[in-house]
């Protein structure tokens, strides 16, 4: 293999929005390639102006220069000089360099996943913290770790699942993503993964069969149930809910790209310190819907949710809500049953990359 695949090889295992992996590889060279970024914003409720799949970018380029240096070489990576029609091009050249030696988070790679069910809620020790921050500089990591901050935490989290539950938008997107009987999926989440009890794994394989059986269930039974077992309860079996925050307020492409590194330096260092982590960034994704007063769903309820969401978590983070770029809960390593893989390379590297890469089917 040349040093572009060794590369490429690693980086793969990148994470993405539901596992989605909105790229593609073209090689130029033996050391240079392109990557052609997507993002998601047509059919995914939760891409909202594509910044969920910009942050997946900024996560593989990050990956892209971590696995480098495992191959003594330093990635150049040149970001597009704006956005537009089709796919953003980032352009990679892999340079050969004797004083660079492997980053330590390169072991963590394939090693990371994301933790569903409640860990143990040992505190942080102050060792830990200052590695999770050191790693995400200039970032800055604001830290929820005692019992009454995580349950604030975890009720906003309840709250927004509940629109996540009762809205259309979100079931096609659910829909679409989940591989059900599946214990692993190469493009998409397997069930075994979602952190569901056998009891409402069966019922939720029944009822998202179709939008009418899920709003039937709905008004029948209500959202209480799978909201307190799916986020409240992991939301306090947890050492600490950690919101990381840009340095400024910006809505350009580079700073979407520096926040997804700094999110995967944050998960690879916490993958080292044999914790593991759980992403919340979709309450504040609905938390801009409602300060930018944007429509995502004709679900009345569900709209007066987005701006109770936006409004506590301006009570958690005060003036710094607005540059929250990440949210996750964190804890201690413990068994996953099920786990996202990810597509042979020889799928993600093409010759004439497509416009735009298809939507998801639903399998059943």
């Amino acid at each position: 293999m040349t040093v572009a695949r060794d590369v490429l090889e690693l980086a793969r295992w990148a994470p993405s929005g539901d596992n989605s992996q909105p790229w593609r590889f073209v090689l130029r060279s033996d050391d240079a390639f392109d990557v052609f970024g997507y993002d998601t914003s047509d059919h995914v409720v939760y891409d909202l102006d594509g910044w969920a799949s910009h942050l997946s970018h900024g996560v593989l380029l990050e990956t892209i220069a971590i696995a480098a240096s495992q191959f003594g070489c330093r990635a150049r990576i040149r970001l597009p000089e704006s956005g537009g029609a089709g796919p953003l091009v980032y352009r990679v050249a892999l340079e050969r360099d004797v004083s660079i030696g492997a980053d330590p988070l390169a072991a963590a790679i394939v090693r990371r996943t994301v933790q569903r069910r409640p860990m143990r809620p040992r505190s942080l020790t102050a060792d830990e913290r200052r590695v999770l921050e050191r790693a995400v500089a200039p970032f800055a990591a604001q830290w929820f770790e005692s019992l009454s901050a995580r349950h604030r935490v975890a009720a906003l989290c309840m709250r927004n699942a509940r629109i996540r539950l009762t809205i259309p938008e979100a079931y096609e997107v659910h829909r679409a993503v989940i591989a059900w009987h599946a214990k692993d999926s190469v493009d998409r989440l397997p069930d075994a993964a979602l952190g569901a009890d056998p009891l409402l794994l069966s019922i939720m394989r029944g009822t998202m069969s179709s939008w009418e059986n899920v709003h039937r269930a709905n008004r029948l039974a209500g959202t209480l149930l799978p909201r307190l077992e799916l986020d409240y309860v992991p939301g306090i079996l947890c050492s600490a809910y950690v919101a990381l925050i840009a340095p400024g307020v910006s809505d350009a492409l580079a700073d979407r790209i520096a926040a997804g590194r700094a999110i995967q330096r944050l998960w690879l260092a916490a993958t080292t310190l044999d914790l593991q982590m759980q992403p919340q960034y979709t309450p504040l994704v609905f938390a801009r819907y409602a300060r930018d007063k944007r429509h995502f769903t004709t679900n009345g309820r569900a709209r007066e949710d987005a701006d109770q969401i936006s409004a506590r978590l301006v009570e958690l983070l005060g003036n710094v809500a607005e540059r929250v770029v990440w949210l996750a809960r964190i804890g201690p390593e413990r068994p996953v049953p099920g786990r996202s893989l990810r597509r042979p390379l020889s799928e993600l590297i093409v010759s004439d990359p497509p416009a735009a890469l298809p939507a998801l089917r639903a399998a059943g």
